[in-house]
């Protein structure tokens, strides 16, 4: 019998509890395959196609880093930043507000019940966040809701764990993932016990959807110039643009 998955309080709790790991740029996402690279392309590639911009939105904002770096590409934006987590909020902008003359706002919410005006941002950032969306209602509508947030000419960018459609491969990318999570830890029992319980946490938070599905359904709600900026076992980072 599948266990029922943890609701958005349970995993409010878990983050409450875990700030300062995630507010480091190196290692606050160890367990992401290629993290630190993933935060740099997704920045590069959000500047570069939304150079003019004036607004971010950061959905799962966390301590703030993908906001951080994403000054560094566009100085000066104003930063609406949203989170499940108050500890995680408070943190972000204690970061943030240093690092830009723009506006700062923090809002402890779950992005499907938030609500965005339409046309009111120009870049919107979800880094290992929309995993936590359930159904494909959810999904479609959650993709929708960031179409009509962003301005003419907005892009959005996404960094999220994945799953893929042929069992096959799942099974393998899923065997190297673990391969991987054990070896940070220095593999033996200690790596294995690392691997269990990241694995135990998948199973108890997440439902990631397959790439091409998350592409397929940007495409639906009206995004163009879709890129894959990299993918790397069962992680991938993506995006594009609102005409």
């Amino acid at each position: 019998m599948t266990q029922p998955k943890s609701t958005p309080d349970e995993i409010r709790q878990r983050f409450d509890a875990d700030v300062e790991r995630f507010a480091n740029l190196q290692t606050g996402q160890s367990a992401t395959i290629d993290a630190p690279l993933v935060l740099d392309l997704i920045t590069h590639a959000a500047g570069a196609t939304t150079p003019h911009a004036k607004t971010l939105l950061d959905v799962g904002c966390g301590a703030g880093n993908y906001t951080l770096k994403m000054l560094q590409r566009v100085p000066n934006l104003d930063c609406i930043l949203i989170d499940l987590s108050q500890p995680m909020l408070d943190r972000a902008r204690q970061r943030v507000t240093p690092a830009t003359t723009g506006s700062v706002s923090t809002h402890q919410a779950d992005i499907r019940d938030f609500p965005l005006a339409d046309n009111s941002v120009d870049i919107i950032l979800a880094a290992a966040v929309l995993h936590h969306l359930r159904t494909d209602d959810e999904w479609r509508a959650v993709f929708a809701k960031f179409h009509r947030a962003l301005r003419p000419g907005g892009s959005v960018w996404i960094s999220d764990l994945i799953t893929h459609t042929a069992a096959p491969i799942q099974n393998l990318m899923w065997q190297r993932y673990g391969q991987y999570l054990a070896a940070l830890k220095g593999g033996g029992p200690t790596g294995e016990n690392y691997r269990a319980d990241v694995f135990a946490y998948v199973e108890k938070e997440d439902t990631p959807r397959p790439l091409l599905y998350q592409l397929d359904l940007l495409r639906v709600v009206g995004f163009v110039d879709l890129e894959v900026l990299h993918k790397n076992s069962v992680f991938a980072a993506f995006g594009g643009r609102k005409p």
